[in-house]
């Protein structure tokens, strides 16, 4: 029963990962830039929250979220927040970024901070979708079995939705890597910025305005 409560889940959170979506969005964006360190804090970042989420949902927790109004409008308006803020900055560097600076043919440096922003930057997007929490809330009990230890089997589950993040994550962070050289250029970079910027600010409008 616990071999095919894994599978199934498998199934249903596969579908789920390579569904395109913000954290899709975050880590094209980041491998594209050449920022490799930071593209894989970025995915651990996620993964770790990911694995949070579990956890939480695991000991009750995030049964709060379902069961609370308040505690689920406070973590979606502050999720909103960050998402607005973080695509509007995006959109501020790439049209504040002068072609006059930096010469066409020659790649800009990599943003600062390495893999601990990258993780970082994962970590709080993640943590701040309450609809996470509630998917989690919602879909893994139903793939707990009720001889098994419910703790245990909810921290399992979930590092079945973090393995699976990692390797879709490996797709695309070879995929951005083939593309690495021409979008490391500035107009190619302020271009994915723009499109990237736009999309964050679109997630984070659709979370403040979604139920």
């Amino acid at each position: 029963m616990v071999i095919t409560a894994l599978w199934s889940f498998a199934l249903v959170v596969g579908l789920l990962t390579i569904t395109p979506g913000l954290d899709t969005a975050l880590i094209l964006r980041t491998a594209a830039r050449g920022e490799q360190r930071r593209a894989w804090g970025v995915v651990l970042g996620i993964q770790t929250g990911a694995l949070c989420w579990g956890a939480l949902t695991s000991a009750g927790v995030t049964a709060l979220l379902a069961a609370s109004r308040l505690a689920y409008e406070t973590l979606r308006w502050a999720g909103a927040a960050y998402l607005l803020w973080m695509g509007a900055r995006m959109l501020w560097e790439a049209r504040s970024r002068s072609t006059a600076a930096v010469a066409d043919d020659g790649p800009e440096p990599a943003a600062p901070g390495g893999f601990p922003a990258g993780w970082r930057q994962g970590l709080v997007t993640n943590l701040l979708n309450p609809k996470m929490g509630v998917f989690y809330v919602a879909v893994l009990p139903q793939f707990i079995p009720a001889s098994a230890p419910h703790f245990l089997m909810g921290l399992a589950l979930a590092s079945v939705h973090v393995a699976l993040g990692v390797l879709w994550a490996v797709v695309l962070v070879s995929f951005a890597r083939v593309l690495r050289d021409w979008l490391r250029k500035p107009t190619a970079r302020r271009a994915m910025d723009r499109v990237t910027g736009t999309a964050i600010v679109g997630f984070g409008v659709k979370l403040a305005v979604g139920e």
